[in-house]
């Protein structure tokens, strides 16, 4: 090529060169993401009852991924917990919410105080229920415009994933709804017949997904059940994995004997069994808590696993009509209502709720002090509410009545909906078996919230605040218990108790229903005054790896999940 050729290619490339953009420097390639979501920095309290450490949280879909330093790994969206503790979901073993999650379900009071999965059915369960017993409770659903359209317990849970309340929750199959299905709520014995039939029962909601069979043995009519036909039902839940739980027959004076009854069942049956809500009820047994602990310790001494739970506050509640007499209350809702109108009646009814010797039912009306210890909480009929809050003297004198007879129409009016807040226990004892490793947390109160439906009432603090009462008053300020063993009597210690294996601790492949908290300022707001406000100091709560609540707040996340028992079978299942 001629040199006048060539310079002038080179000076036209130069031009060129000089004339033209550079090209864009290559993106740097993107950093996959290895997480859904990551939680870093936070004091890892993984549910065992080990010590707390540094860490992260990695969580894929609704399950945990990884636990470990994975600050440097890359995540779709992250959560600081620096100087926050990162712990298994709480789980509530008495949450009394099944109905409640069919009318909000958001679950509001749950979620705030870190609860993400909820153990109900209470000596009566949602289901099954029969054309009579659905009729029974039709006037609960319309109030709340919910349509009773199942009728096993297998169909409860169909209808709860649809409406993907924002807690899990799993239910015991209760004797007493057993019982009222096949025998009714007549005080006598069941035959063998019926035995058989309401064992039945027993298994095939076992195969639907129960977590055990329960009692509740103070009401109408579990009351009526002997001992033998509790074993029968308790050995049908044995044989699907299920445990006994009981809503013991005496909490009171006959408490030791109320034990005895829960030990046998248990020796009898071959199966695991825990009370509910423990406590040493009425002034007159003030200060047996450690009698009460002595005989759980005995028992286990001899082989029986037998647990309890409680709620840590030094009142208790119930349904008003539970202040009345055995007698009255036997042959269910209409036998009553007509006896208490009875004129006849009425002296006899008043004159057994003041007997201090009562021995064939748990006498709550005098056990409290009388109308000064029961206060009014709820009521279903909306003309009665100027009463709530207000306590039984106070409703007697504004109505110009004894108190008794206040309560009785009370009862009456609201058709046996009315519940109360009984003064039945003391501080000592509270905290003395808030202190045993074998006793484990419940709110034994159904979901509510600071605005819709359920907040049209007063209830019981519990509701709003056991768990942040127990982490903020027992564990933070007055050190009764560790904030390890603590987290754990949450968590691991209730899932393994009614069979839940994927969740209860921070490790992989769980579930991640994580709930984390400020051990700083974790406290429950809510008063037996002023019950209606939510907890503070739990800023997150994750169940099945969604948020319900975030930076304090609650969500439209709705992720909660049935959780069924060990003998579940899913549909078509066939045995191998």
């Amino acid at each position: 090529m001629k040199r006048s050729i060539l310079i002038a290619c080179l000076a036209g490339a130069l031009s060129a060169c000089q004339s033209t953009t550079p090209p864009a420097p290559a993106a740097a390639p993107a950093v996959a993401a290895d997480f859904d979501l990551l939680i870093t920095g936070g004091r890892i309290v993984d549910g065992a009852g080990a010590p707390w450490y540094l860490g992260d949280v990695g969580i894929t879909g609704d399950r945990i991924t990884a636990i470990g330093q994975l600050a440097g790994r890359g995540a779709k969206t992250r959560i600081d917990a620096t100087n926050l503790v990162v712990s298994p979901g709480f789980i509530d073993m008495l949450g009394q919410s099944e109905f409640n999650v069919l009318v909000d379900g958001r679950a509001a009071s749950k979620i705030t105080q870190g609860i993400t999965t909820e153990v109900t059915g209470e000596g009566s369960s949602i289901a099954p229920v029969n054309d009579r017993l659905a009729a029974a409770v039709k006037p609960q659903y319309d109030r709340f415009k919910v349509v009773l359209d199942f009728r096993t317990l297998d169909q409860y849970f169909a209808r709860l994933e649809q409406q993907r309340p924002a807690i899990n929750v799993g239910t015991f199959v209760g004797a007493g709804s057993l019982r009222a299905y096949v025998v009714g709520d007549r005080q006598r014995a069941a035959s063998a017949a019926e035995i058989a039939e309401m064992q039945q029962l027993v298994e095939t909601a076992m195969t639907h997904g129960a977590l055990g069979v329960s009692t509740s043995l103070q009401y109408v009519p579990g009351r009526f059940a002997s001992t033998d036909e509790i074993v029968e039902l308790a050995k049908a839940a044995r044989k699907h994995g299920g445990i006994y739980i009981s809503h013991q027959r005496s909490e009171s004076g006959q408490i030791i004997a109320s034990l005895d009854e829960v030990f046998a069942v248990a020796e009898r049956a071959n199966i695991p069994a825990e009370v509910w809500h423990l406590k040493t009820a009425y002034k007159a047994n003030w200060g047996r808590m450690p009698e009460v602990l002595k005989h759980f310790e005995a028992a286990r001494g001899r082989g029986l696993d037998v647990t309890a739970n409680m709620y840590p506050y030094d009142r208790a509640s119930n349904g008003l009509d539970a202040c009345l007499p055995l007698w009255v209350r036997a042959g269910g809702l209409d036998a009553m209502l007509a006896r208490l109108k009875d004129p006849a009646l009425r002296d006899r009814i008043k004159r057994d709720m003041d007997d201090p010797a009562a021995k064939d039912w748990e006498n709550q009306w005098y056990g409290s002090g009388g109308g000064a210890g029961v206060m009014v909480s709820t009521v279903l009929d909306p003309a009665l509410r100027q009463w709530e809050g207000k306590n039984l003297v106070e409703i007697g004198k504004a109505m110009g009545k004894d108190p008794r007879d206040a309560a009785i129409d009370l009862v009456i009016a609201d058709r046996a909906e009315t519940s109360v807040i009984i003064s039945i226990m003391r501080e000592d004892d509270v905290r003395l078996a808030l202190s045993n490793p074998i006793i484990s947390i419940g709110t034994d109160s159904g979901a509510r919230a600071e605005d819709g439906p359920f907040s049209e009432s007063k209830s019981h603090p519990r509701a709003w605040g056991s768990f942040p009462r127990v982490l903020g008053k027992y564990v933070r300020d007055e050190k009764l218990i560790t904030l390890e063993d603590a987290v754990r009597r949450f968590t691991s210690r209730p899932a393994a108790r009614v069979g839940i294996t994927d969740r209860g601790l921070l490790r992989p492949g769980m579930k991640a229903d994580i709930t984390i908290f400020d051990p700083a300022t974790i406290r429950d707001v809510s008063t037996f005054v002023d019950p209606t406000h939510y907890s503070v100091g739990i800023p997150h709560v994750l169940v099945n790896g969604k948020a319900v609540v975030l930076n304090g707040k609650i969500t439209n996340e709705r992720p909660g999940q049935p959780i069924r028992g060990p003998g579940y079978k899913a549909p078509g299942y066939k045995a191998p």
